[in-house]
């Protein structure tokens, strides 16, 4: 079970810079975009266990130096990109620590194979009439 997006606050850093996008005049004086930058192998919220699979799902996404970073610039405020940001930060967690549930082998039933091979025999029929008799 993931921690609340709170309890990671102490380790995130976040960073802010101009933003494109919506703004008017606005954009071109206000640092609205904000980038969260979260190092998973210092993190003391998560369990080894939790470290080591988050390693495995997010590797592509991790920096050289095992930094996480995910940027926000959805928004005019400043406050709302660092909601938003944080809110895909504990999402993009959440779906890292989820294990599928393993499937079980399964046969299909009697009344499926017989429907499926019926479908078959009437296709091959309608196919076969359609040929010329010699």
């Amino acid at each position: 079970m993931l921690p609340p997006a709170a309890a990671f606050l102490p380790e995130i850093t976040f960073q802010t810079s101009r933003a494109s996008g919506p703004g008017g005049q606005n954009v071109n004086k206000v640092e609205s975009r904000v980038e969260l930058r979260w190092q998973l192998q210092a993190s003391q919220v998560l369990t080894e266990a939790q470290k080591q699979l988050i390693l495995e799902k997010l590797a592509s996404q991790l920096t050289a130096d095992g930094h996480l970073l995910l940027a926000a610039q959805d928004d005019r405020s400043q406050l709302r990109n660092k909601e938003i940001v944080l809110t895909r930060f504990h999402q993009l967690l959440e779906k890292s620590l989820h294990r599928p549930k393993p499937r079980r082998a399964t046969r299909p039933s009697a009344g499926a194979v017989r429907r499926r091979l019926e479908g078959k025999k009437a296709q091959s029929e309608k196919k076969a009439n359609r040929r010329r008799l010699d």
